[in-house]
């Protein structure tokens, strides 16, 4: 299924995951003062309801020993200050998304523990026994990690889950620790998605390879609007997506990874559709423009979708 000109091309196309505070109440403890009240933001998008959910937050130095690898110091430094930016140190958002859609309850990712999330949905109005979909967008700890309590327990017990066959065959087979405790055992209640496929009708995944193997974003769809989870295609508003063809270290196949991200931008900024971030400033929503052939620019969105 071809939902836009300009997708027809994606996309042909593993890393160790960011370590997370979970919100809000385990913020404080461990001294992360900037996480705000709110952590979660929702608002209605055609038929549907869509919240973002702030599961942690955390600020990391050397930052230029994950973004912008391929690029001079000076290059790093001079465009960090053109947009009020420090260049040695960033705050990291993790931000799952949940959206109600054709009576469903339908989560995207679960942090890397479950506390943050679970927290964020409380806000939201919604109990781990609401969600009846888990869709895992890629495979890294900071998505899986909240699957599973320290007893293996689900947390989303009446849920069941949908990931991309690509990305679970390539974790199945990697001998990776993360996924055989988060992921493994959960084999028997999970579906799995290729390209163009529906999750609920309306909610169509986007295949976004290059982060990992098989990364999916997903396409929301309701009476004429639309808004892509472009997940983590671009994982700094500046440092990758102003700048797709900055090497970021986590993207497993980089030159794949950066022509993701300027397909997927190009399609936004032609488009115009907001898309939603797991890594962008909370509540990790905006807009894209296309600024020459080589660079985008960013624009959070503000009250467009409270109207």
């Amino acid at each position: 299924m071809t939902l836009i000109t300009r997708r027809t091309a994606l996309f042909a196309g593993a890393a160790a995951p960011f370590a997370i505070a979970a919100a809000p109440q385990m913020a404080a403890a461990a001294g992360h003062s900037a996480v705000q009240n709110a952590v979660q933001n929702t608002f209605d998008f055609g038929e549907f309801q869509v919240s973002t959910l702030l599961a942690g937050t955390r600020a990391v130095e050397d930052v230029q020993t994950i973004f912008g690898m391929n690029v001079s110091e000076d290059e790093f430094a001079a465009v960090s200050a053109e947009n009020f930016i420090p260049a040695d140190k960033a705050q990291f958002f993790f931000t799952p998304t949940v959206v109600r859609a054709a009576g469903e309850v339908v989560l995207f990712d679960t942090g890397l523990s479950a506390a943050g999330t679970t927290a964020a949905l409380a806000q939201a109005g919604i109990a781990p026994g609401d969600v009846t979909i888990v869709v895992i967008t890629h495979m890294h700890g900071d998505h899986i990690g909240g699957l599973t309590d320290d007893s293996g327990a689900e947390t989303f017990p009446n849920a069941r889950y949908v990931t991309g066959q690509v990305e679970y065959d390539h974790w199945a087979a990697a001998g990776n620790e993360g996924f055989d405790a988060k992921m493994r055992p959960l084999a028997e209640k999970t579906s799995f998605i290729g390209d163009g496929e529906s999750v609920v009708s309306g909610i169509t995944s986007v295949a976004a390879y290059g982060h990992t193997p098989g990364h999916m974003g997903y396409m929301l769809e309701s009476n004429g609007e639309q808004v892509m989870l472009m997940v983590d295609a671009a994982n700094h508003y500046v440092w990758s997506l102003a700048y797709p063809e900055w090497e970021v270290r986590f993207d497993a196949d980089k030159e794949a990874a950066a022509n993701t991200r300027k397909q997927i931008l190009g399609m936004a900024a032609a488009d115009r559709f907001p898309v939603i971030g797991y890594h962008m400033p909370f509540p990790g929503m905006g807009y894209v423009e296309e600024v020459d052939a080589a660079r985008f620019r960013y624009v959070p969105a503000s009250y467009q979708h409270i109207l």
